[in-house]
């Protein structure tokens, strides 16, 4: 197996730059977390990787070779807004998608039978698709990706709209693939189920990677950033003023606050005991979730509100 490799894709649509210089690598059996708000350029780069849009500058690799419509065919995408056929059956559905990959019909229909097992929609082979539920059209799309046997997965929002059965089920395929040697690139809303599966993240925002690791090195590398302070004061608005402080969220009696780059524990502590009494603080590991809206959301100070 082999590596997918973005590097250095730029894409801009009128006056609007969607990617900037954007590079990282999928290796062989890792799961890929792809996050980032809603239009900070996912859906373009997952576009880009398969062959759908052309970059404006950089490219994508598969191992040595920049991929061409030959190396995208052995690629399975499942995009975010469902390309499936409504008015087909499941079946015949996969089974045609199976041979415009290149399959024998023979070949087509055993892959159709075993994914459509294995993802628990084989009651549902001889219905349309615009029959069935939004979660089961979700099973139908991923299975539209496997049918082929791809060497690369590139899915965007895999998990939209699915049931926590649905999920387990997904995720199992997921790391089943990965297992196999397979780069598995996948984009998500659900930091905690990101958190769990995934091998490496990167965090994207405005076009560009803001952050590129193992969940242990993100997790290494802004840990000290991140303090949970218990100060005895009236209220709280000494932390919206203090120049250390980036953000801070109250939990219970304590605060939970991200340091401004450039401060440390030290800068907070001076700040903190003008307003009141000390009576905590300590470094907090960061969550997935707390990474994102440090890195990709930026969001400022707020108090309470956050």
């Amino acid at each position: 197996m082999k590596p997918l490799e973005i590097d250095g894709i730029s894409k801009t649509y009128g006056d609007h730059r969607a990617l900037d210089d954007l590079s990282f690598t999928v290796p062989p059996g890792e799961l890929f977390g792809f996050v980032g708000s809603n239009g900070a350029g996912k859906t373009t780069t997952m576009r880009i990787a398969v062959g759908v849009l052309a970059p404006d500058a950089g490219e994508v690799r598969w191992g040595d070779v920049t991929v061409g419509r030959q190396e995208a065919a052995r690629f399975g995408y499942m995009p975010e807004e469902r390309g499936l056929y409504p008015k087909m059956t499941v079946a015949k559905q996969l089974i045609y998608l199976g041979r415009l990959h290149g399959m024998t019909s023979g070949d087509s229909r055993a892959a159709m039978l075993r994914w459509t097992e294995r993802l628990r929609i084989d009651q549902h082979r001889d219905k349309t698709v615009d029959a069935l539920s939004l979660g089961n059209q979700q099973r139908v799309q991923l299975a539209a990706a496997l049918v082929h046997d791809p060497d690369v997965l590139v899915l965007d929002e895999p998990f939209s709209g699915l049931d926590p059965l649905a999920v387990d089920d997904m995720s199992t395929v997921l790391r089943d693939k990965a297992e196999q040697g397979v780069p598995v690139l996948f984009s998500s809303h659900q930091l905690e189920l990101v958190e769990r599966l995934c091998h490496r993240i990167g965090m994207v925002r405005s076009g560009r990677m803001v952050a590129n690791g193992t969940l242990e090195e993100l997790h290494r590398s802004r840990a000290e950033n991140y303090v949970v302070l218990q100060v005895d004061a009236a209220d709280d608005n000494w932390a919206h003023a203090c120049p250390s402080v980036a953000s801070a969220r109250r939990e219970g009696e304590k605060l939970l606050i991200t340091l401004a780059d450039g401060h440390d524990e030290n800068d907070l502590l001076r700040a903190a005991v003008q307003a009141g009494r000390v009576r905590h603080l300590s470094h907090q590991r960061p969550s997935l979730t707390q990474l994102f809206r440090d890195l990709v959301e930026a969001r400022p100070v707020k108090g309470d509100d956050q």
